[in-house]
């Protein structure tokens, strides 16, 4: 009984922040401004202007996260290969951008891409012609990538250290080529820490709306800022709620997918 009475402050902080904002939402989902029941406001997400949001955020997430994979799961792989004495010295050198606030972050990487901003100074330098990325869907990814990409990498990163070294030097000695053990040892093995970068990057970046703020200039509207601005500019909080509540679906569907194939894996390991 002791050992519940500790988890007590941890379920009284999930009560007050997890459990009962959602709560709040799913009220104001389903009720009009006179308090009565109606789903316009979830099925408002298949509003013309919606919809378009929603498709340009699932667009952009799913290039970000692709982004992301491509650039973590080889640097995880050299990252295994590097024989370093302390090795906690790496993970710190992967989560040290996340010590800094994300929203200066993408206020630097704003600086750097703007029109009169430091990438376009050096090309200037360089007598290259300048690059306009600011305030469109390019710098959202990028911003996005850089924000982002540190949940990608921790834990592809942790699943290849994992793998036993005499699985691959015994694919290695029964005449298997770099590209055969890639395909058939590493990346199966290392298929839950990619499952867990996917969800950690995909969902965030779904439901983003300072990073297009910032990158995008106010253009460029994610679904994440159409249900902003219902809450803060329209202050039409039951509408805001309804398109909260149908991105939370698009989530939980997200989360069921990736759940249902970490299942699979783990019967297979099992097997």
């Amino acid at each position: 009984m002791k050992r519940k009475y500790i988890a007590l402050p941890y379920l009284i902080w999930m009560t007050a922040f997890i459990v009962l904002p959602l709560v709040f939402v799913a009220y104001y989902a389903f009720t009009t401004k006179a308090g009565g029941f109606t789903l316009s406001n979830v099925f408002a997400i298949f509003d013309s202007l919606h919809i378009k949001a929603t498709i340009l955020s699932l667009g952009l997430s799913l290039s970000c996260t692709v982004l992301c994979l491509l650039v973590a799961f080889p640097l995880a792989l050299v990252l295994r290969r590097i024989h370093l004495n302390h090795k906690g010295l790496i993970i710190i050198i992967l989560i040290l951008p996340m010590w800094m606030n994300s929203i200066l972050r993408i206020l630097a990487l704003q600086m750097i891409l703007s029109k009169n901003g430091i990438l376009n100074m050096i090309l200037e330098w360089l007598h290259l012609a300048p690059v306009e990325i600011i305030n469109t869907p390019a710098a959202i990814i990028l911003g996005m990538v850089y924000d982002y990409l540190p949940y990608m990498i921790l834990p592809i990163y942790n699943s290849v250290m994992d793998i036993d070294q005499d699985l691959i030097d015994a694919s290695s000695d029964l005449g298997a080529r770099f590209g055969y053990r890639l395909r058939h040892v590493i990346l199966p093995l290392s298929k839950p820490g990619i499952i867990s970068g996917i969800t950690m990057v995909f969902i965030p970046c779904l439901t983003s709306f300072v990073i297009p703020d910032i990158l995008g200039g106010g253009k460029i509207q994610l679904l994440g800022n159409v249900i902003e601005q219902e809450f803060i500019t329209s202050m039409n909080w039951n509408l805001g709620a309804g398109l909260s509540f149908a991105l939370l679906i698009f989530v939980i569907i997200g989360l069921i997918f990736t759940q249902k194939h970490e299942t699979k894996y783990k019967e297979s390991r099992v097997w």
